[in-house]
């Protein structure tokens, strides 16, 4: 690709324009091309009546394929037809107030995507409401409790919510991904692989609990200084008394604990965890995890082993157990097609950290084509001068400019000293933590 693509705005809605996402240069296949449909949904975090438990696309949205495992049949949803007219061609009565309701709502033509789902929602125990297209589920759109989209659906009604899950099949390979990113959905779910995830999703979706934000920090080039950054937002939340969870995220980036010369202190790593499966105990999880700075970390160790990821429905049940167990969770994302899918998908935000430089720029916007539609914004990392070059570097790439990430003198050195904690406490490093934190808009104590 020889040029940035066109820019995207993305704000709080969180949706981008309506249009075929673009192809990644780092991607091979052609993604889907999706019709000219309204994609007006906005997209909540899991709090108290926002209606979905944002568990994960990891925990499970696109799972690794996992070795074929005979699945015990359960008996079929029970499915809801689509309304019909009342007897004089009006509408049945009450049909036009919304009420609270339990059921889900698949919108998809394809019977095999339907069977799947309908086992799939049999097993959380619940009601299932299907629809063959846009048109016929409009009118239940917002009052069903969880909304599922099908790969082959092109277009949504408009002025609604955003689909919770796009729902496909094993061997659509990228399409799913740019599809769900044209939609506005928040989640991925290939389904076999997916059914458990999608199935412990559904069930926590009638009962939703308050939960934790998480942000993701990643690079918009390589040695954009993400993980410095991370790190010192995490100290700064900490220190203003929010329980903070960092996560490492990218399995080739050395190792977070070095950088925080925290290799030797006691708790789980990634690699102690590459077996769990289900549901995590948040608790369970908090009291076994290292403490650095104030707050907790889940690292990858720091050592020349080579570290081959672990799978997807344990990265979300990770997670999940984390959003429940911290008011803060920091992603320290990497810029790998595999962390992205991994980790972006389960943001609340996401922070692109670049240098005031416009092959970074150019980097960044297409960094673009790969993160959710979630909001995400920019800071620049540069000297006190790149101030007045950010508002243009945040331009070309299409993202709000958040903050400028200070270029403290001797942060290499505290990198590979393990001191970058000693650096978080001086006043430039607090003034862009603070402008950062003023990114959640309130949603920290």
């Amino acid at each position: 690709m020889a040029a940035a693509p066109p820019a995207r705005r993305r704000g709080r809605a969180g949706t981008p324009e309506p249009a075929a996402p673009a192809r990644s240069a780092s991607r091979a296949g052609p993604p889907a091309q999706p019709d000219d449909g309204d994609s007006q949904g906005t997209r909540g975090r899991d709090r108290p009546g926002a209606g979905r438990r944002n568990v994960g696309r990891n925990s499970a949205g696109a799972t690794r394929p996992e070795a074929d495992t005979p699945r015990r049949p359960v008996p079929a949803a029970r499915s809801v037809p689509a309304a019909k007219d009342a007897p004089g061609g009006g509408r049945a009565p009450g049909a036009w107030l919304p009420a609270e309701s339990a059921e889900t709502l698949l919108v998809t033509g394809f019977d095999f995507l339907r069977g799947e789902v309908e086992r799939i929602v049999a097993a959380a125990g619940g009601e299932l409401r299907v629809a063959v297209d846009a048109t016929e589920a409009a009118p239940f759109w917002d009052t069903a409790a969880v909304v599922l989209v099908g790969s082959d659906i092109r277009e949504l009604p408009p002025r609604r919510r955003a689909p919770a899950v796009l729902v496909g099949l094993g061997g659509e390979g990228d399409s799913l991904w740019h599809l769900a990113a044209a939609l506005g959905a928040e989640r991925v779910a290939v389904l076999p692989d997916a059914a458990a995830w999608l199935a412990e999703y559904l069930s926590r979706s009638r009962s939703p609990e308050a939960g934790g934000l998480v942000l993701g920090v990643t690079g918009g080039c390589g040695g954009a200084g993400a993980t410095t950054a991370a790190i010192w937002i995490a100290q700064a939340a900490a220190e203003w008394g929010a329980r903070v969870l960092l996560i490492d995220g990218d399995p080739w980036g050395g190792g977070l604990e070095l950088a925080l010369a925290a290799e030797e202190s006691p708790g789980l790593r990634w690699t102690d965890l590459s077996d769990a499966s289900g549901s995590i105990d948040p608790e369970q999880l908090s009291d076994a995890l290292p403490v650095a700075g104030g707050f907790s970390f889940l690292s990858w160790p720091g050592s020349r082993e080579r570290q081959t990821g672990v799978e997807a429905a344990t990265v979300g049940g990770v997670l999940d157990a984390a959003r429940r167990g911290y008011e803060l969770v920091l992603v320290d994302i990497g810029r790998g097609t595999e962390p992205l899918r991994t980790f972006a998908w389960d943001c609340d935000r996401i922070l692109v950290v670049a240098p005031a430089q416009l092959k970074a720029a150019v980097s960044s916007a297409r960094l673009l084509q790969e993160l959710p539609p979630v909001e995400t914004a920019l800071v620049i990392r540069g000297k006190a001068g790149a101030v007045l070059d950010g508002p243009l570097i945040a331009e070309s790439v299409g993202l709000p400019l958040q903050g400028l990430v200070p270029q403290v003198r001797g942060t290499a050195n505290a990198t590979e000293l393990g001191r970058l904690l000693e650096m978080g406490r001086r006043r430039t490093v607090r003034r862009f933590a603070a402008s950062v934190l003023d990114l959640l808009g309130g949603e920290l104590p």
